[in-house]
């Protein structure tokens, strides 16, 4: 794991900030509001300038044993499951070329990054967990600053990962669901601004009437919306849609 472990290390190494100093920042709204969390969350923000921790929360020693005063994040990554180790440094991997070939490295705090994994509990078993991330600072080159990380348990959803990753756009980006690391010619997901909301709204148990009134469109418009995003996930019912963008991270 060891090897592993630094591996990703220079993945992280090769874009970190070369600056104290970070030339942009995500504002506290925009990070409040693009947390999601359904189930009990664990969280810490990393800088990637000296790969420290901070605001690490106190249920890191409720859920994993571990002592929020001292941890480092070493101690974060050899909680992950041997077997899906390799797939975090692919997808970091990924991320940064997707990032790069089609959105653009000034977005990169423009979209919270979203896949999963399975992580060692206090007692000992592997469970599964969404991992979101939310680069909040870069410095004036575009080089990684700091990130928030949100681990979410979501054992209650399924056991395995999909081993997919999901972007999920703020303040009018698109969203890329279910991007494959292996399989870079496959069209992305995409999903505009107006189906995130609306698959929102679907997420609290509003009907396709209620939507339309809270949205200030037509009912019609709605249900149309609603038969295109079930295409797009590939999903048969709402219930299988809701299921899927908990998975992805987008509600």
């Amino acid at each position: 794991m060891k090897a592993e472990i630094q591996t990703l290390h220079n993945v992280w190494a090769a874009h970190r900030s070369i600056n104290v100093t970070d030339g942009h920042q995500i504002s506290f709204n925009e990070l409040t509001n693009s947390i999601v969390s359904t189930g009990p969350i664990s969280f810490f923000i990393i800088d990637f300038y000296d790969m420290s921790i901070s605001h690490v929360s106190d249920s890191v020693y409720e859920i994993h044993g571990l002592n929020p005063g001292s941890i480092t994040i070493n101690d974060i990554l050899c909680l992950l499951h041997p077997d899906d180790i390799k797939f975090v440094i692919k997808a970091e991997e990924f991320l940064t070329t997707f990032f790069i070939n089609k959105v653009g490295r000034d977005k990169l705090m423009s979209y919270k990054i979203s896949y999963n994994y399975r992580v060692r509990l206090k007692n000992g078993n592997y469970v599964l967990f969404n991992h979101q991330a939310l680069m909040l600072t870069l410095d004036k080159t575009g080089g990684y600053g700091k990130s928030l990380i949100i681990n979410t348990r979501i054992d209650h959803l399924g056991h395995t990962p999909n081993y997919k990753i999901s972007l999920i756009g703020l303040h009018g980006e698109p969203s890329f669901m279910n991007l494959s690391i292996d399989e870079n010619t496959e069209v992305p997901i995409s999903f505009s601004k107006r189906e995130i909301d609306i698959i929102k709204n679907i997420s609290k148990g509003l009907n396709s009437g209620e939507i339309a009134d809270k949205l200030f469109i037509a009912e019609s418009t709605v249900k149309q919306h609603r038969k295109n995003i079930l295409t797009k996930a590939e999903c048969k019912n709402t219930a299988q849609l809701v299921k899927t963008c908990i998975l992805h991270g987008l509600i």
